[in-house]
């Protein structure tokens, strides 16, 4: 099973230490139950009690320690790093949030050539402290072009840094907080260090924020704050790359976070609906309800697959190889999206059970994954970088290594070694290689649209005016992420010996999106004929097959119905 199951914890571990870790975080949850987790949300209440069993566990200085920086078992570990966010957002987005937030602050640390600091944050990882990532203002978001901390130089080697940062994670608790200013004499960008604990450091508030409620999202001023040569971690261009390579680190575990709690989500609609009767017979008799949960079903699957994949081609990554750069935008994006679309799905389902505060996963699922899409740059941001890779993965493939499923204990040490920029150089391999060998109706249609797209693009591509039209160009970009989507799921399907039927009915779904995606290109958009007339020809129906629709919902969607229902 693909499918997360506390209750029944199967995954594929060759590492003792990461499996420990998952059970231990599992059976922590468990015993403090879906009650006492809502009283907490309900109260915006701060979850000391599982800071302190990371701590006791030291559980983030064994998943976040690179090698060489702490005991022998710590590592950076993508595999495990991916699954903790899953796990942890299984049970809140709040719980994901402490673990995606120290995950950003040791970005620019890691990424430095700081060693100093490098050790300290290793040490502080050690004592069970947290981390944070100073990035956003007010006034800006996390628009670095436009950051206005400023660092004031002393005349003695030390600075001064002054400034206000909002809608930072952990500003309460941060033993570190990486942050994003510039020089006041040069203007150039820096990234240093500072303590939540100092006395310079004013912790404004915290941003209640409409879900996530337990997270600590803060606005912080630095007052004055003495800023040593050694506390300095980059700066020029290379804090500037170094804050783009965090936030690709952030981007594909918020996508992790989407997947954990969609899960959940799942498992209690199925439960609840499932044992219900209205009109004297099963919910789950009336056709829209299992084609709701059937389709539900098999995206998360599909999220999951990708997901997995993803965390393949970012583990390989190296100066030949920047894939990931793409497939990691679109985790974020598209995986975090789908999120959203399977929250409806399920509401539409469960209906005002869905919205009660009192004891159900479901009333924070629906408040809280809108907010996926938004985090670490908006979908539509991302969609825009995705669009960057269009000329080399359409039209200039490589010979480049086929990725194996990454599942083998290692350091991913270029995680930390990344480059920054060149994005339109970034090289692929011919995606046709995913489809061959695969004989199935509704695939091939999917690998036509694609070759539709690509005709589309080198024989009627975007004119000057269309091409300066973000929003234009959003419809494009959604086009090629589906086709990237559509790639490493089929990839991850043969990988995973996922059967035809469920394979059949992900790229339905796939090519009804692409339907509905080439319809808002050709209705809202000016186009010259030729490009309608391609625009038309993706506007296609996957072949209806209610059997095999019907087959999926009886024997592995219906049986999950009481498989995991979380304590009381």
């Amino acid at each position: 099973m693909l499918l997360l199951n506390p209750q029944k914890y199967e995954r594929e571990h060759k590492d003792p230490r990461a499996k420990e870790i998952m059970l231990k975080t599992i059976d922590f949850f468990e015993k403090k139950g879906l009650l006492a987790i809502k009283e907490e949300d309900k109260a915006f209440a701060w979850y000391q009690d599982y800071c302190d069993f990371l701590a006791k566990e030291e559980i983030f200085a064994d998943l976040l320690t690179p090698a060489g920086y702490g005991k022998p078992d710590s590592r950076w570990d993508l595999w495990r790093v991916a699954e903790f966010n899953e796990v942890s957002s299984f049970y809140a987005l709040h719980y994901q949030y402490l673990y995606q937030v120290t995950i950003l602050g040791l970005g620019p640390i890691f990424l430095s050539d700081n060693e100093k600091v490098k050790q300290r944050a290793a040490e502080l990882l050690r004592q069970g402290k947290f981390f944070g990532f100073g990035l956003s203002e007010r006034a800006h978001g996390n628009d670095i072009y436009s950051n206005e901390m400023l660092l004031t130089p002393n005349g003695d080697g030390t600075y001064t840094a002054s400034g206000n940062k909002y809608y930072i994670g952990n500003g309460n608790i941060a033993a570190m907080l990486a942050v994003f200013g510039k020089f006041s004499d040069t203007g150039e960008y820096v990234f240093f260090v500072v303590d939540s604990q100092h006395p310079n450091f004013e912790c404004v508030k915290k941003i209640d924020t409409s879900g996530a409620h337990c997270a600590y999202v803060s606005e912080f001023n630095l007052n004055n704050y003495v800023i040593k040569e050694e506390d300095i971690l980059s700066r020029g261009p290379q804090a500037f790359d170094h804050a783009l390579c965090t936030v690709n680190i952030g981007k594909a575990m918020v996508g992790w976070a989407s997947i954990g709690e969609v899960e959940h989500a799942l498992y209690e609609c199925l439960h609840h609906t499932c044992n219900r009767n209205l009109y004297g017979k099963p919910v789950y008799s009336f056709p829209h309800v299992r084609r709701l949960f059937t389709e539900a079903y098999l995206r998360t699957i599909a999220m999951k697959l990708y997901a997995l994949r993803a965390m393949d081609y970012f583990r390989s990554a190296s100066d030949d190889d920047r894939r990931y750069l793409m497939y990691n935008a679109i985790l974020k994006m598209k995986v975090c999206l789908q999120g959203e679309k399977i929250a409806t799905m399920l509401l539409d389902v469960v209906g005002a059970k869905g919205m009660e505060q009192a004891d159900t996963f479901m009333e924070m699922f629906i408040r809280d994954t809108p907010m996926m899409p938004r985090l670490e740059g908006t979908a539509h941001v991302n969609m825009v970088l995705v669009n960057k890779f269009m000329k080399y993965y359409f039209f200039a493939h490589e010979e480049m290594p086929v990725i194996p499923k990454r599942d083998d204990i290692g350091n991913d040490e270029y995680v930390f070694k990344q480059k920054g920029g060149k994005l339109g150089t970034v090289r692929f391999a011919d995606y046709h290689k995913a489809y061959e060998g695969v004989e199935l109706e509704n695939v091939k249609l999917f690998l036509g649209l694609v070759e539709t797209l690509r005709d589309y693009l080198a024989t009627t591509p975007p004119s000057a005016e269309q091409a300066a039209n973000i929003d234009y160009m959003i419809g494009v970009g959604e086009l090629l992420t589906l086709s990237a989507y559509g790639q490493l799921i089929m990839e991850n399907a043969k990988i995973y010996k996922i059967e035809d039927d469920i394979i059949e009915e992900i790229f339905a779904f796939l090519i009804r999106d692409w339907a509905q995606n080439a319809l808002f290109l050709r209705a809202t958009f000016d186009n010259s004929a030729d490009q309608r007339a391609l625009i038309n020809s993706m506007i296609i129906d996957a072949p209806l097959n209610g059997e095999r629709f019907e087959r999926i919902w009886e024997t592995q969607v219906l049986t999950l119905k009481d498989v995991y229902v979380m304590p009381q």
